[in-house]
């Protein structure tokens, strides 16, 4: 080669430098196509730099409950403790959390969409998530002001929480003021609150404000008994953006079953930048399985089969 470079074979990369590489693919390339390559690669892809951001959220929403908690606690292992970011939905039950509070000590983001998880295990395990600034406690029905009170006691480095909810998923609660005034008390550095469709009144939303003054986004669409006017945010919190409560979307009581997310225009023009500005979240990350090939069966249909003719498990995925 001209110069006196010489070219280095891909399989002779160091791991670590092999595991940053594959970490920018796809779960489904990591776990079914690089295993398969070469030895090197095999061993470079169950080493934890290709682990330190775990989003299985897409896979998770489609597949059998049964197996989430396999596949979360596999990639959790080979990350080796040095996993950053964590993004899966509908977790069944409490033990996954203290498994994750166990062995993610350097998890900085959380994300738990649809999960059932309980308000004493997330007080029990709260103490060990210490580093978490962003969490995603969207749609748990069964926690409340308890479990949130406990994170903020415990996790002082808190900026951003999204705890919204489905409107038939509070339709039994007569006000959710506990968990503003649990917000309010415990996060005063919280930058980005989401916390549509909770049943708040104004007075709870104003404690929320007269605490957490860092605040910059504040999402309460859907709350209908909250009242705030504009020249009043302007003059007492300069620099506050906040969405809502009066909002057309799909949980317009005349519609929950039958619109999008986002079926109002000047709706999806806020969202749109919303984005734009809490870029640094990752909130909304593509994690599809897009543009693979045909012969590779996709993890999204909840089932492992494809991976070998025996239909291989998930402990056999252990990419020896």
């Amino acid at each position: 080669m001209e110069g006196g470079g010489e070219l280095r074979r891909w399989d002779e990369l160091i791991p670590d430098a092999l595991g940053l590489i594959f970490s920018s693919l796809s779960l489904q390339e990591r776990l079914t196509i690089i295993p398969g390559v070469c030895k090197a690669w095999g061993r470079a892809v169950t080493g934890p730099y290709c682990w330190q951001e775990i989003d299985i959220e897409e896979w998770s929403n489609q597949c059998r409950r049964e197996l989430i908690d396999q596949m979360l606690e596999m990639l959790i292992r080979r990350s080796d403790g040095s996993v950053r970011k964590i993004r899966v939905a509908n977790i069944s039950n409490d033990s996954i959390l203290s498994f994750i509070a166990d062995h993610a000590g350097s998890l900085q983001k959380l994300q738990l969409p649809r999960s059932e998880i309980s308000d004493s295990i997330v007080e029990h395990v709260s103490g060990r998530l210490s580093n978490i600034s962003f969490l995603d406690l969207s749609y748990c029905s069964k926690i409340g002001a308890p479990a949130l009170e406990a994170i903020g006691k415990n996790c002082k480095s808190l900026v951003g929480l999204r705890r919204a909810m489905h409107p038939l998923d509070v339709g039994d609660k007569v006000c959710q003021d506990d968990e503003a005034h649990a917000i309010a008390t415990t996060m005063c550095k919280l930058k980005h609150l989401e916390l549509a469709y909770l049943l708040l009144t104004t007075e709870g939303v104003l404690e929320l404000l007269s605490n957490c003054r860092e605040l910059e986004f504040l999402d309460v669409r859907g709350c209908w008994e909250v009242s705030l006017e504009e020249k009043f945010l302007k003059e007492n919190f300069l620099g506050l953006k906040v969405l809502g409560p009066h909002v057309n979307d799909c949980y317009e009581w005349n519609g929950w079953d039958i619109c999008s997310d986002y079926s109002d225009s000047s709706t999806f023009e806020a969202w749109e930048q919303m984005e734009a500005e809490i870029d640094d979240y990752d909130l909304y990350d593509d994690g599809s399985f897009d543009g693979l090939s045909d012969d590779v069966q996709s993890l999204g249909d909840g089932s492992f089969d494809g991976l070998s003719n025996d239909e291989q498990s998930l402990e056999d995925l252990d990419l020896r």
